[in-house]
């Protein structure tokens, strides 16, 4: 499952636009076609990336070997990812050296009609670190769940084939299908009592790690857990940020973690009334942590490297490819230019020009996951005399 669900706070509003005709329906024009994105790749220079000969690219290196232990066996990477892992860099200079030899960089574009974008929105996203038990107590009182079993999922392909690939949940309610409990119901479902995982000791921290989708839960026998997406109740999320914001509770530049986080602090009494602000809740499964210096596995299936793997849009993006990130650091004019490895995917990443920066685990990569809301460019780093990923919208 992908850890880049869903970025932290402000996210932008979309819906659908409903038509203000109100004649009968022969009587409306034809609504104008809407332009289809569809992403480009042009033909570039290293010299053109931003950054290429400054970026120390050993701290990318061990992602892009994993990255090669998903994709080592597919048409065109089988050449360049047995010459990695034959080879022993030495030297920031000995890496960029072997994709300057064996790969050719290129400019990620999205054309919509007639606007060219070259610049998107780059987040970041982290994993949270919990403190929890596997029984309620004073101090851990709000509970992680795994799926309930009345929870349904309808595919919406097996009733019209248009929508292939789309599901909704759903619960019986005698014989009748109706939507699943949403956050603020989730009490009422007696079917979900005993499918606790855990209990944590902070309501906002288990809100965080349903939006990261993935998380560590430090238990108090000294017992060490990852949570990993199971499942959801089928609601879209609603930014807990944005709600701050319309109710005149925080500016814009306020509702970042750290000032979310001081508002429930102040005002304890109202975090549930802020939490349900978003109906949408994740169910997890639990696993051992395994190796705690590894990161949590993304969409690719291996583990998320700090600083180096981005959660992309697959549409548009192939998963497990090597990107020149050229942003900036989060809230800062600073340059952010890096190597990094396409190996997550997000429910919110949606574009070409668009990605997610994995920060690592814990609070000290909280802060800046939560602040990072920069502009930024994206080059495609491609074997040579492969073809180029099929352009599709």
């Amino acid at each position: 499952m992908e850890l880049g669900t869903r970025p932290l706070v402000l996210l932008a509003a979309s819906g659908a636009i409903l038509s203000a005709c109100a004649t009968p329906p022969r009587s409306c024009p034809p609504p104008a076609p809407t332009p289809v994105p569809h992403v480009e790749y042009d033909s570039a220079r290293w010299s053109d990336l931003p950054g290429w000969h400054a970026d120390d690219m050993r701290a990318a290196w061990p992602a892009f070997l994993a990255s090669c232990g998903a994709l080592g066996q597919r048409a065109g990477w089988v050449a360049v990812c047995t010459a990695a892992q034959e080879l022993r860099p030495l030297t920031t200079q000995d890496v960029r050296t072997f994709f300057e030899r064996s790969f050719e960089p290129y400019r990620i574009i999205e054309r919509v009609g007639a606007r060219t974008q070259r610049e998107g929105l780059i987040t970041g996203y982290f994993e949270p670190e919990l403190r929890g038990g596997r029984s309620p107590s004073a101090r851990f009182n709000t509970p992680l769940y795994s799926p309930p079993p009345d929870l349904l999922t309808v595919e919406l392909g097996s009733l019209y084939p248009e929508l292939k690939g789309k599901r909704v949940r759903a619960r019986l309610e005698g014989t009748r299908v109706v939507p699943y409990y949403s956050r603020s119901e989730l009490e009422r479902d007696a079917a979900l009592k005993g499918h606790e995982l855990v209990w944590v000791d902070d309501a906002i921290d288990a809100f965080l790690l349903e939006v990261q989708g993935s998380g560590r839960v430090q238990l108090a026998d000294g017992e060490t857990i990852r949570l990993h997406y199971a499942d959801e109740n089928g609601y879209p999320y609603r930014s807990i940020g944005r709600y701050l914001v319309d109710h005149g509770e925080l500016t814009v530049a306020e509702a970042t973690l750290p000032g979310i986080r001081a508002w429930a602090r102040q005002h304890p009494g109202r975090v549930k009334e802020l939490l349900d602000a978003d109906p949408s809740v994740v169910f997890f499964r639990a696993e051992p942590l395994g190796d705690p210096a590894l990161g949590p596995p993304g969409a690719l299936g291996v583990p998320l490297t700090a600083g180096r793997s981005l959660a992309i849009d697959p549409r548009s993006i192939p998963l497990g490819a090597p990107l020149f990130l050229a942003t900036t650091f989060p809230a800062s004019d600073a340059p952010l230019e890096r190597l990094a490895l396409a190996q997550d995917t997000g429910g919110a990443i949606r574009g070409a020009v668009r990605a997610d920066l994995f920060w690592g685990t814990g609070s000290q990569a909280a802060d800046p996951a939560g602040r990072m809301r920069q502009q930024g460019r994206l080059w495609l780093i491609w074997p040579k005399g492969v073809p180029l990923p099929e352009r599709s919208p």
